[in-house]
């Protein structure tokens, strides 16, 4: 009888680590974060000025930790800075859009630009949003054996890690175009579409 509930006991608790284990997957991996089957590149919106369009635009960006670059009301158009992609721990951030840009911002070094096109279209106000995505590439360092393996990409002591490139490696250090980031362009337009509608 003992032996019984000693099993029992015992998938029990496997049953519970297997469930906290698949949870905390899919939290990491970005899945509790809306996940968009459809992209969209522009919304046109009805009795909407301009320059109301370009303030919530700023204002989006903003709010998305984006800084402004350029800010032109007569082109209607808005261009940011890069910004250097959310890390897992900055939890309140929303530029990585879908599990892929999440777990790749942790791998790898990405920072991406936001632009918006601001236009009249045949008697309606549209806004077109494309986010471009860069990749940094850092070649390495030759070491002369593996036990200085820790200087291959920093000027690093074995004791101390340091984020010092060598000389040779700053001059080779490029940023890598990897195309649009369609999800989070969907994410920036949707915000922007809900905000002119709330003040409406």
């Amino acid at each position: 009888m003992k032996e019984t509930e000693k099993i029992r006991e015992h998938k029990n608790i496997k049953f519970l680590l297997s469930y906290a284990l698949i949870t905390c997957t899919l939290i990491f991996t970005g899945c509790a974060r809306p996940q968009y089957q459809q992209t969209i590149r522009q919304i046109c919106l009805q009795d909407t000025q301009k320059s109301q369009a370009m303030q919530i635009g700023e204002d989006v960006l903003a709010r998305m930790h984006f800084t402004i670059d350029k800010s032109d009301t007569d082109e209607g158009i808005i261009r940011t800075k890069p910004l250097p992609a959310a890390q897992s721990f900055e939890f309140w951030r929303s530029d990585n859009v879908g599990s892929f840009n999440s777990t790749e911002a942790n791998l790898q070094s990405i920072r991406r630009t936001a632009e918006l096109d601001i236009s009249q279209q045949i008697g309606q106000l549209c806004v077109t949003c494309n986010v471009k995505v860069q990749r940094l590439s850092l070649p390495e360092h030759e070491v002369m054996s593996s036990g200085r393996a820790y200087e291959m990409f920093t000027r690093s002591k074995q004791s101390i890690q340091r984020l010092t490139l060598h000389p040779e490696q700053e001059k080779d250090m490029a940023w890598i175009d990897l195309g649009s980031d369609k999800q989070l362009a969907t994410e920036i337009l949707k915000r922007i579409e809900k905000h002119i509608k709330s003040e409406k």
